[in-house]
């Protein structure tokens, strides 16, 4: 048994690191702000005036939760640590929109193996330039120093949102019909799914983050630690256009294309989804040539360039596409909603996935070539 003293300090967590990277994100988390949050940094829960929800009709409240998953192994390698929390508010808030609602605050928790104060407010800095480009408030979080279970250079990240709709404006699937258009909007790169798969690839290959890869225009790293695109403000603005009645949304993470957006048609439906429409970027065949990925296993696991979709009524296609284009998000016209009766002979339909009951999807024709 040893004579000397055992510490909070020796047994590796730094209490005074802690306060030292709140004092550093403090003036990131100022900028991330609405004017219902009251009280500031130090309490003991993030506090948001809801008086709002009284001149609602019927508020209905709706939640999401993630994490980044493996991306954070990208950062880590790079040692850059200012984009990350782009790809955690993207994976939260944007899946609030998908059901019509606007997300009003978030809160996130950061796990370390060593409190680096400067490391932790790069990642909150990310987090809250994200959350002021949606239009979210950051009202909180906590950051863990978990010596001997993270190693000192390892971090994971995750956040909780909060949003609100009215019941009459809720996006749910009985609003779409047969004949509606389904929208791609363009995703700015794998986003935050997909990169066990990726890493396993490169990691196989040899392929270095600092390998310049000229298919991409950039290192290998660079383009895989490519922040999400957060579509939370440009999709409200869309819905809220006066002339354009969003019927779903559909935001493209984890199984891919067609299994997220079968999760908000009604069954008794199925959206065709012609791949002839785009071309995804470049990392998608890099990584399929690179690792020999069989094509079905791709697009079941990585965006292919596709980040979210919308289904709206043909006749405002146009319209819906010259606000997206005002904004200066890329969109065209994705597919179709049909009758499963014309589906495609032969072709996979794609349903069921993460527990829903609903339409179907199939992806049919071949991507143009890469210029």
């Amino acid at each position: 048994m040893s004579d000397s003293p055992m510490t909070y300090s020796a047994a590796g967590v730094d209490v005074e690191a802690g306060d030292k990277a709140v004092e550093l994100m403090k003036a990131s988390v100022r900028r991330a702000q609405r004017p219902e949050v009251m009280g500031g940094l130090g309490g003991f829960a993030g506090l948001f005036d809801a008086s709002l929800l009284a001149g609602m009709r019927s508020p209905v409240l709706a939640t999401s939760t993630d994490g980044v998953g493996t991306k954070v192994a990208i950062a880590q390698a790079m040692d850059r640590h200012d984009t990350i929390g782009f790809d955690l508010v993207g994976m939260v808030v944007d899946d609030i929109v998908c059901c019509g609602a606007e997300p009003l605050f978030m809160t996130d928790y950061i796990a370390t193996g060593k409190v680096v104060p400067e490391r932790v407010a790069a990642i909150v800095s990310g987090i809250a330039a994200a959350c002021e480009q949606a239009g979210v408030a950051l009202i909180g979080g906590e950051t863990a120093e978990h010596p001997g279970l993270l190693a000192e250079d390892e971090y994971d990240v995750a956040g909780a949102a909060t949003g609100v709709v009215e019941r009459a404006d809720l996006l749910l699937p009985e609003r779409v019909q047969v004949g509606d258009v389904v929208l791609g909007l363009a995703a700015s790169g794998l986003h935050s799914n997909g990169y066990s798969l990726a890493r396993a690839v490169f990691d196989r290959a040899g392929w270095a983050l600092d390998r310049d890869v000229p298919e991409l225009g950039s290192t290998l790293g660079e383009a895989l630690l490519t922040p999400t695109r957060v579509y939370t403000a440009d999709l409200l603005q869309l819905i809220r256009t006066e002339g354009i009645d969003v019927h779903a949304l559909s935001h493209v993470t984890g199984g891919g294309l067609a299994a997220n957006l079968a999760r908000v048609l009604p069954a008794g439906t199925l959206a065709r989804v012609d791949r002839a429409s785009w071309t995804p970027p470049a990392i998608f065949e890099v990584i399929r040539q690179v690792g020999s990925v069989p094509v079905t296993d791709l697009e079941r696991t990585l965006n292919m360039g596709v980040g979210f979709c919308a289904v709206l009524p043909a006749e405002q296609a146009g319209t819906a596409l010259e606000v997206c284009a005002g904004l200066g998000l890329p969109a065209w016209v994705l597919g179709e909603v049909i009758d499963p009766a014309a589906a495609e002979p032969g072709v996979e339909v794609v349903s069921g996935a993460k527990g829903s009951v609903g339409g179907g999807c199939q992806l049919v024709g071949e991507h143009p070539l890469a210029d």
